[in-house]
């Protein structure tokens, strides 16, 4: 995998818990290494981004679970779906998840690769045709799956839809009209589950290479992003 860029129990997107006793405590550095070469959970794939805790606290699987989202500044409840999908299946969903967003979206890329500098960045790119986003996003395949340091979303302010690609490869869809991404899902067959655990509700270590720091940079490029 990379370094390991964090080891924490993070359930928020922006914050860290205080630190406690950690399941990664203790552990040989051959009981390390073993745990984090595992990517294969029963029928489920792992991406290389992201490892669960050493004592499985959320095993991996695939399906989706509604949610709500409460904007801080409105107070407006947003209907949200998040879903977990296998690697052989991933980077099809998430393309094929954009589709209902319309032609023209905007894209923000979010990165966490200078965590020790800044949290999170994110990047901005407005106006963008979808088939054009598609294309370069699959140019970037690698990047988008493997790098634990990198996400993005996909969006149409005029509807209002979102779709998130995040740091831990789950796929978050935002919207007051959630149908046409539940239709999406079906296609894939993905279960729904209200009691499914996602990787990011429990302890967890992101992974990143400087390779994929290049290779973010590259797509800044591409895509046309301006910091925040």
């Amino acid at each position: 995998m990379g370094f390991l860029k964090r080891l924490t129990k993070n359930t928020c997107r922006d914050g860290y818990p205080e630190r406690g006793h950690s399941s990664f405590d203790n552990l040989t550095d051959e009981q390390l290494e073993q745990h984090l070469s595992v990517a294969r959970y029963g029928s489920f794939l792992l991406t290389d981004a992201v490892r669960p805790s050493f004592n499985l606290e959320v095993v991996p699987s695939a399906g989706f679970r509604h949610d709500i989202y409460r904007d801080k500044d409105s107070g407006i409840d947003v209907p949200v779906i998040m879903a977990a999908e296998s690697r052989e299946h991933l980077m099809d969903l998430f393309i094929d998840l954009l589709d209902p967003l319309g032609d023209e979206v905007d894209v923000v890329l979010e990165s966490s690769h200078n965590a020790d500098e800044a949290p999170h960045q994110d990047l901005y790119r407005e106006h963008i045709d979808l088939p054009i986003l598609k294309s370069i996003l699959l140019d970037y395949e690698d990047l988008l799956l493997d790098d634990g340091c990198t996400g993005i979303a996909v969006l149409n302010p005029r509807v209002p839809m979102e779709v998130q690609f995040d740091e831990h490869k789950l796929l978050i869809m935002y919207g007051h009209d959630l149908d046409p991404f539940r239709d999406v899902l079906g296609t894939y067959r993905l279960r729904d589950s209200e009691t499914i655990k996602f990787l990011s509700e429990g302890e967890h270590v992101h992974s990143s290479t400087d390779e994929f720091v290049e290779r973010f940079e590259e797509l800044k490029y591409r895509l046309g992003v301006e910091e925040d």
